[in-house]
């Protein structure tokens, strides 16, 4: 009996060794290097695509209307996921900067722009849940764009700070950093988005429209918290860890997971969940026959 115990817990590790030594090859895999790298900017490429076309849509439904936040919301994810198709399109160029402070500035920007983009949906709901219990919501905006800009400044402090010190320090402090806003982001997602999802079920009216706000708000909340908790934790772990370095070029296999499972899957959905264009303004000289 202990023998085949023995044999059986042997054999066990022998299969565990030869998924990591597969993992290793297709890691130091040109090939599958080039294979992974360009699926993610493909992905990257696609999800962008569709916020462009939604943001076309919304300026032709609604010509008269400026840069309202659903406008901006959606430009801000062409932008950001444009710019993910980009390095990865351009991935030998990008991880061969030179010095490694400003690799990390080029491959980190997006993730900052990430937060500003999603960030900028918890504000619009925060207008929204406070304009609905007729409380003031005109602090929301200012305090939006104070701690983005507080956000970014201390960013490119760490960016300076690794461009002079040139230890593996910054680039701790700067992933950890990065978990911490993303710790925060989860956060306002689960305060405002779960204030109004509460809101909009104690509302007294039944309707179809309210129940599609309720699959809305609380499908864009919990998306947007995993998401960003999820890249927390894989920023934090990184940080300590060398085996989990992300944005390196011989980690394709960690890259794709980590880069699938907080941008672009999450970016997809919400796109998807958020597709209903605004309703057409009536002209006040005429009005539709009911």
């Amino acid at each position: 009996m202990a023998f085949g115990l023995r044999t059986k817990s042997f054999g066990f590790r022998d299969g565990e060794a030869e998924f990591v030594a597969a993992l290793n090859h297709i890691d130091d895999s040109d090939q599958w290097q080039r294979t992974i790298y360009y699926a993610l900017c493909a992905a990257y490429a696609l999800v962008s695509f569709v916020a462009l076309v939604q943001l076309v849509r919304i300026q032709m439904r609604v010509p008269e209307y400026g840069w309202t936040t659903q406008k901006v919301f959606h430009l801000m994810n062409f932008v950001v996921n444009g710019l993910r198709a980009l390095l990865f399109g351009l991935y030998k160029s990008v991880f061969a900067i030179r010095p490694k402070a400003l690799e990390q500035v080029v491959m980190e920007l997006p993730g900052l722009l990430f937060f500003s983009t999603y960030t900028l949906l918890v504000l619009f709901w925060a207008e929204i849940y406070h304009q609905a219990r007729s409380e003031p919501a005109q602090k929301l905006r200012p305090a939006y764009f104070i701690i983005n800009g507080f956000v970014y400044f201390i960013q490119v402090c760490i960016w300076i700070s690794m461009s002079v010190s040139k230890t593996a320090t910054g680039i701790e402090a700067a992933k950890l950093f990065l978990a911490v806003i993303s710790f925060c982001a989860a956060l306002g997602f689960l305060l405002y988005g779960g204030r109004l999802f509460f809101l909009l079920r104690r509302f007294p009216i039944e309707s179809r429209g309210r129940q599609k706000k309720l699959y809305e708000v609380g499908s864009v909340t919990s998306i947007c918290c995993t998401c960003f908790i999820i890249r927390c934790v894989l920023l934090a772990l990184s940080a300590f860890d060398e085996n989990a370095d992300l944005d390196v070029l011989n980690q394709p296999i960690l890259n794709l997971a980590y880069y699938l499972l907080v941008e672009i899957v999450p970016s997809a959905l919400v796109l998807f969940i958020l597709r209903k264009l605004p309703p057409r303004r009536v002209s006040d000289q005429y009005h539709p026959i009911r």
